[in-house]
């Protein structure tokens, strides 16, 4: 050991020069070493191709890439299944694509250093070339189970009430989610927010299930009024933030009182609320903002069908937001058709910490970004945007398995993880204004296609089949061509 470390040094002293003839007054006889010249990548000249293609793999080995793919438009067809669009035949507008800002989202994105804070938010909702244009955001009015403690904008003193809202205050989130806010409408000033609440001020309610009256319980019938001039003062007090909430709804998961915070409100206490408190106060107070109703899961659409149900409820509600922890997204169909005129939303559905990326990826984009959006959703929102390594903040009872769509894991580092991608293709292609068009629904290859309107049209498509697959899509009498493997997703845009 010893000699070859003596042999070691000894030929690192005759690379520099230090042990060389030279340094004794010697000609030297070391050969120098030979330059190395600098490794030059290879140069991938970009082929003609009439498509974009943006790729995702199952194994991640590709993660949300563009290709350099020739996809041509021609008038023969490759073998294999075809989808046939037609953009002819439109359907609903989009709003957008997004994530559920939580408390504890804003929080972990408020410990990063300013400048990767500036780079995560531009890469999120910038609208270019090189960022993925988020459009919406969903917000928590007070705590949601993703909030490091649970609070409300009117907490007093137990067995005290504040009927008057008198210490009402939006303070509790002017240290993370207002400043993240922010600075997301500087990079995009038009991205919509939906805020919605996990439960209403404790004093509020009756029959908590603990939690210091903030898990479960009903809100009392005497606060009615109060609760909604709440809604009122939250509009306005995030409006002289210099904050538009777009929409809210009355209540998040309203059938599920065991979350921390949560509150129960069934279909006809929700519809007493809205007709006989917040529809008349929102009209007094010349608010405009959006009224969504049920914010809860696809197996029980009777929900708003009661409430739509409700000649005096129905005119002050805009439609219905739906969650996917339980039921069938195809429920959603049959809805918009019993009641076209009242418009869906996909607002809230989690990826689980112990989820593999392949799997959570088809799902998702399977039911959600393709199923929810081909079932007449004007919007898929993913939960939520970020987290920190240990999956939190959350309350005490709140989700301790929901991944975020980023984990924070320094105030310098950030991970890109499966939400991110699903929301990804389709945030940057389909813009707010865009509407989906007609396609093929084909076995093995579920998709959906919109028009933008800037004239470009978006198809996206995943292969379910269970192996590689050619197919062929087709519009205006021009068909083109592409492969994909299995479980893979692919956006398109020309």
């Amino acid at each position: 050991m010893k000699n070859n470390f003596t042999r070691v040094l000894l030929a690192s002293f005759i690379t520099v020069g230090v042990f060389s003839g030279e340094a004794c007054g010697k000609k030297s006889t070391v050969t120098p070493a030979p330059t190395v010249p600098p490794v030059t990548p290879p140069v991938v000249t970009p082929v003609k191709s009439d498509v974009a293609m943006w790729l995702t793999t199952a194994d991640q080995t590709i993660a949300f890439a563009k290709q350099n793919a020739a996809i041509n438009f021609s008038t023969t067809a490759a073998s294999g299944s075809t989808i046939n669009i037609n953009a002819a035949t439109t359907y609903q507008t989009i709003d957008g694509f997004g994530y559920c800002l939580t408390g504890g989202s804003a929080m972990v994105l408020n410990k990063l250093t300013a400048q990767k804070q500036d780079e995560v938010l531009k890469d999120l909702f910038q609208t270019d070339d090189t960022h993925i244009g988020v459009s919406y955001l969903r917000i928590s009015i007070g705590a949601s189970d993703m909030s490091a403690t649970d609070y409300t904008y009117d907490e007093v003193t137990p067995g005290q009430t504040d009927v008057d809202l008198k210490s009402f205050s939006i303070d509790a989130e002017k240290a993370d989610l207002i400043p993240v806010l922010k600075k997301i409408l500087a990079i995009n000033p038009n991205i919509k927010i939906l805020g919605s609440p996990w439960t209403a001020p404790t004093w509020m309610k009756v029959n908590p299930l603990g939690n210091n009256g903030f898990k479960g319980g009903s809100l009392n019938t005497a606060y009615y009024d109060a609760y909604a001039r709440y809604f009122v003062k939250y509009i306005q007090a995030m409006k002289a933030e210099g904050i538009t909430i777009d929409a809210i709804t009355p209540q998040n998961e309203p059938l599920n009182a065991n979350n921390n915070p949560a509150m129960y409100m069934p279909s006809n206490e929700q519809a007493n609320f809205i007709k006989n408190n917040l529809g008349p106060q929102f009209k007094t107070a010349g608010i405009t903002t959006k009224i969504i109703i049920y914010d809860h899961n696809a197996d029980n659409t009777r929900y708003p069908v009661d409430i739509f149900s409700d000649a005096a409820a129905n005119p002050f509600v805009d439609g219905s937001a739906f969650h996917l922890y339980n039921g069938d997204i195809n429920a959603l169909g049959p809805l918009h058709d019993a009641f076209p005129n009242k418009n869906l939303y996909f607002t809230e559905q989690y990826t689980p910490s112990n989820g593999g990326f392949g799997g959570d990826l088809s799902w998702h984009v399977s039911n959600l970004i393709i199923g929810a959006t081909r079932n007449w959703c004007r919007n898929v929102l993913e939960w939520n945007l970020a987290t920190d390594p240990e999956y939190g903040p959350h309350t005490d009872g709140g989700c301790t398995t929901c991944r975020g769509a980023l984990t924070v894991t320094s105030s310098s580092a950030v991970t890109k993880n499966v939400s991110y991608y699903i929301i990804a293709h389709a945030s940057k292609f389909v813009r707010p204004g865009a509407v989906r068009i007609s396609s093929d629904n084909v076995a093995g290859l579920p998709n959906v296609a919109f028009k933008n309107t800037d004239g470009s049209t978006v198809l996206i498509v995943l292969n379910s089949s269970g192996s590689q697959q050619t197919f062929n899509f087709k519009i205006d009498g021009k068909t083109a061509s592409s492969t994909l493997a299995n479980g893979s997703v692919a956006t398109y845009v020309w």
